[in-house]
């Protein structure tokens, strides 16, 4: 007979992930023949509850948000939350709702999503591997010097991928993306070094537009209809249109990779939103 399996101690029952935080891009379009019947007390009240809500830090609303103009037809304006308790991101869509700006409200889009460490990420002992690949003594000068600079950059890494900070950087762009299973490129069915070295090699483009172009993917595997959505943000609008071009070429994306919408966004607080949008 075999053995019974031994049960290990069971995970707390909780909406806080065990690791990282919980994501939500929420985008609106602005009804016109509602918001165009709006008094000057409808408007007025509008504006205050708007701000209040979409400011970080307020009652309610998580530190880590931000709030975007979307540029084209897709959407009108947009907002970015990330925090350890999804009813609380969800709650700005919520209060949003039930606000005087409410009625003159379309939810256009939507993406939910958890932060990550991606796997592909070298773990300590797999970058040690590495080196010793590249014909490095582990006792050796160099090998410790790089070993334990890169174990400097992994906890930065670690750290911004699973509690980043929301650059301050004008311009953004979103889109969801998957990994294909077609029968000539299922990504999933390749061994995890094939997917390792593609996954390298589309890093290192990234890492040509270092200081211009800066990501957060986050992973809606289980959550969304989309397996990942990437977030960009440039110093430049220019810098998205060159990243996103450069990286087409990478084997991961031009062979593996599937996309959904853009939307593209230039950063603003609430106030100047309305502004924009002509609704104050």
């Amino acid at each position: 007979m075999h053995p019974r399996p031994q049960e290990g101690p069971r995970p707390e029952i909780s909406l806080v992930p065990e690791e990282g935080l919980h994501c939500l891009h929420s985008f609106y379009r602005i009804d016109r023949r509602v918001s165009s019947a709006f008094d000057a007390a409808t408007r007025a009240a509008a504006k205050e509850a708007f701000c209040e809500i979409l400011t970080p830090g307020t009652d309610g609303t998580p530190e880590r948000l931000q709030t975007f103009v979307v540029a084209g037809h897709k959407a009108d304006f947009g907002f970015l939350a990330l925090g350890p308790d999804p009813l609380a991101l969800d709650g700005i869509h919520q209060r949003l709702s039930a606000s005087p700006l409410g009625p003159a409200l379309i939810p256009a889009w939507s993406f939910v999503s958890l932060t990550e460490v991606s796997e592909y990420v070298p773990t300590r002992e797999r970058y040690a591997e590495m080196l010793e690949a590249e014909g490095l003594c582990p006792k050796g000068e160099e090998f410790q010097q790089r070993m334990a600079q890169y174990e400097r950059r992994l906890e930065i890494m670690i750290r911004q991928r699973l509690t980043p900070d929301l650059p301050a950087w004008p311009a953004l762009c979103f889109y969801p993306m998957n990994k294909r299973r077609q029968a000539e490129a299922n990504w999933f069915l390749l061994p995890f070094d094939e997917r390792e070295r593609l996954m390298g090699e589309h890093g290192r483009s990234g890492m040509e537009f270092a200081g211009r172009v800066t990501q957060l993917v986050t992973v809606g595997i289980g959550l969304e209809d989309w397996e990942w959505g990437v977030t960009l943000w440039a110093r430049n609008p220019q810098f998205l249109r060159d990243i996103v071009y450069r990286m087409r070429f990478d084997e991961a994306s031009a062979r593996y990779a599937d996309f959904g919408p853009f939307y593209t966004a230039y950063q603003q607080p609430p106030g100047e939103i309305l502004a924009h949008l002509r609704l104050v």
